[in-house]
C-alpha cells in the first residue's frame, strides 16, 4: 500500500489516506428551459408519481436516501443530526419529493434547492436499483426541470461523480445539461465510518 505520507507521486497523483474515498465530480448546468418542457405526460402512462414531502421526519428522509443513493455511496447526509436534516429538508426554498409506485411505496427521490437567488440545483435525483433500466429517469427529468424553470430561475444545475451509477453523466448530458467543472473530492470513505455497509458501492475500501 502507498502511504499518504509516502515518496512524492508524479504530477497528476494524489496519494489517498485509509480510510478516504477519491472520485471525480462532474457538475452541469442548464441555462435555459428545454423547448416543449410544459407539455404534460398523461398520468397513466406512467407507473408512477411525484409525491410531496413537506414535513418529512428526519428518520423517514434518511431511509429513502439510503435506499436510493447507498448503492451509489450517497453519505452527505448521513453524518447530520436530526435537526441538521430538518433545517435543510423543512426550508420554505427545499422541495422534497418522493417518487411512489402504484402501491404507494417509495422507488425514488427528487430534491430541488432554490437557496441560491435565480438558481436551482437538483440536488438528488434518483431511483432505487429495482426501479431502474425502466425508462423512468426521463419521466422524473421531465417533471424535475418542471418544478425547476420557474420565474426567476435563470440556471439549473447538479453533480455527479465517479461513484455513481456510470450511466448518470451521459444521462444528464442527453437531456440537456452541459458539463462546466470536473474536480477531484477525496472524503472520509462512509463505510469506514459505518454509515453505509461495507459491501455497497464499486471503488475498493481502503483501510
Amino acid at each position: 500500500m502507498i502511504e499518504a505520507d509516502g515518496p512524492p507521486l508524479g504530477h497528476g497523483y494524489h496519494n489517498v489516506r485509509a480510510g478516504d474515498l477519491a472520485c471525480v465530480v462532474t457538475a452541469l448546468e442548464m441555462l435555459a428551459p428545454p423547448e416543449g418542457l410544459r407539455r404534460l405526460v398523461p398520468e397513466g402512462d406512467v407507473p408512477v408519481q411525484l409525491v410531496r414531502w413537506k414535513e418529512a421526519a428526519p428518520e423517514k428522509y434518511r431511509l429513502l436516501y439510503k435506499r436510493v443513493g447507498g448503492p451509489w455511496l450517497w453519505w452527505t447526509r448521513l453524518g447530520k443530526s436530526d435537526g441538521e436534516i430538518a433545517a435543510i429538508i423543512h426550508d420554505p426554498r427545499v422541495q422534497l419529493f418522493a417518487v411512489t409506485d402504484r402501491a404507494r411505496v417509495e422507488v425514488g427521490m427528487l430534491e430541488l434547492d432554490f437557496r441560491v437567488e435565480g438558481e436551482c440545483e437538483i440536488v438528488f435525483f434518483g431511483f432505487i436499483k429495482g426501479a431502474t433500466g425502466k425508462g423512468l429517469g426521463k419521466w422524473l427529468m421531465r417533471r424535475a426541470l418542471q418544478l425547476a424553470w420557474v420565474p426567476g430561475v435563470e440556471r439549473v444545475w447538479l453533480h455527479t461523480c465517479t461513484t455513481d451509477d456510470p450511466r448518470a453523466l451521459p444521462f444528464y448530458q442527453s437531456q440537456g445539461f452541459a458539463p462546466f467543472a470536473r474536480f477531484v473530492e477525496i472524503l472520509p470513505d462512509p463505510r469506514v465510518g459505518g454509515l453505509l455497509p461495507q459491501d455497497v458501492g464499486s471503488a475498493p475500501i481502503i483501510l
